[in-house]
């Protein structure tokens, strides 16, 4: 009989993961359950598209089922699911082409002007741009400000020093300045 005789919903993650590396289903379904919209929320910033983000999304909750074994509490659970995470995007990043050459095609289209409509757009056009970064320019980015971390928990995240987050941060916003120029955005 297994161990799942706690509720679920009270149960902690370490909890959860404890009964999940021990093949408890129940457990396992109750954690993806619990953190599936961080991770759908993490990958759509990072892809830009809702049904990419829901695809990478499904594939992390793929690579759970495998990898949960491997977890062994060194970081927080949500740290580690942002490097699953993205690791899950860079890898359909580097598969799809064809919508790495969307997105720049969509880069060069006119830009409308306007009130709320434009800054919509604008905000886009930033957002399009960090996806267009180098791969850890845009990783810090959009970890410290898409997602609010602190550079100390992006660097965990990325597997790097928080200094080294900083820079990478500091070099794409040179970067983003010179390609919103290009665009007439700033």
């Amino acid at each position: 009989m297994t161990a799942m005789m706690l509720d679920e919903s009270e149960a902690s993650d370490l909890e959860l993961i404890g009964l999940a590396q021990r093949g408890d289903r129940a457990a396992f379904g109750a954690l993806v359950e619990r953190h599936y919209d961080f991770v759908h929320r993490v990958a759509w910033r990072w892809c830009g598209r809702k049904a990419d983000a829901e695809d990478v999304a499904q594939e992390v909750c793929a690579r759970l089922g495998r990898a949960i074994r491997d977890y062994r509490g060194g970081a927080g659970f949500t740290t580690w699911l942002y490097t699953l995470t993205l690791n899950a995007v860079r890898d359909m990043l580097r598969k799809s082409a064809r919508e790495t050459a969307k997105a720049e095609a969509f880069f060069r289209e006119p830009r409308g002007s306007g009130g709320e409509a434009g800054t919509e757009e604008r905000t886009e056009a930033l957002w399009s741009s960090v996806r267009r970064l180098p791969g850890k320019q845009r990783d810090a980015v959009l970890l410290v400000y898409g997602e609010g971390l602190s550079h100390a928990a992006a660097a965990d995240a990325m597997g790097c020093a928080e200094t080294t987050v900083s820079w990478h941060i500091h070099e794409a916003k040179k970067r983003l300045k010179l390609m919103m120029r290009s665009a007439g955005e700033v």
